[in-house]
């Protein structure tokens, strides 16, 4: 039974709360690296993550508009930092054949090599989380994804291209399996622990679509 004197309750707020200030703490360790890889590498953490972006999107590169929405900075902001990465080499402007008032931003050769070893920046947290258990992992990923999807429907958040919001998830098909998913672009089960939070294969269901393939994901994955 809780009592007024009881230390744990009152003095540092919600369970959520606490949450809140571990992913911010973690938040500034990713920034805080993210600028020593970056300058030992004469980058800013922009160009870096341009770089990394375009390597998602490597077969068909991206608009400017589609790079300044995927790191949520301004279009301004992105077209300076990619006439930088222009004359650094990394990446390059081509115009598109059916549309030559249209450019897209692709990488050169140099640029994809740069853009492997920036890929490897966030790689110091995966001995924090090979702590975690393989169940726990598992858990952490659901709640990074209902966290995520939460901030995307906000429009707080760059859209995030995850298996729970692609036109190919089938959630809980095969219920009594490990693998109870199934992805109809690959035409395969898959488990909790194969959710991507970013897909190259990735198609947006439609809203209606969406909503009920999510409330499917949530209500079976929590039984």
């Amino acid at each position: 039974m809780m009592t007024k004197d009881d230390p744990f309750e009152g003095t540092s707020g919600s369970v959520a709360r606490r949450v809140m200030t571990g992913l911010v703490k973690v938040g500034i360790a990713i920034k805080s690296h993210a600028w020593q890889e970056a300058e030992g590498r004469n980058l800013t953490p922009t160009q870096g993550q341009i770089l990394a972006l375009l390597r998602l999107r490597s077969s068909t590169g991206l608009r400017l508009s589609e790079l300044a929405d995927g790191l949520a900075v301004s279009l301004a902001t992105t077209s300076e930092t990619v006439d930088t990465l222009v004359q650094k080499g990394f990446v390059q402007k081509t115009r598109l054949p059916q549309d030559g008032r249209v450019r897209t931003i692709t990488l050169t050769e140099t640029g994809k090599a740069e853009a492997d070893r920036v890929a490897g920046w966030p790689d110091f947290l995966l001995d924090a989380v090979d702590t975690l258990s393989p169940a726990e992992q598992t858990v952490f990923l659901h709640g990074l994804i209902k966290m995520i999807r939460a901030l995307q429907e906000r429009g707080q958040i760059p859209v995030s291209r995850m298996c729970v919001t692609c036109r190919f998830f089938r959630p809980h098909v095969y219920p009594e399996s490990d693998r109870p998913h199934h992805c109809a672009f690959v035409d395969l089960p898959f488990g909790d622990r194969h959710l991507r939070l970013e897909c190259p294969d990735h198609e947006p269901s439609p809203p209606e679509a969406a909503e009920r393939i999510w409330k499917q994901f949530v209500s079976l994955g929590s039984e």
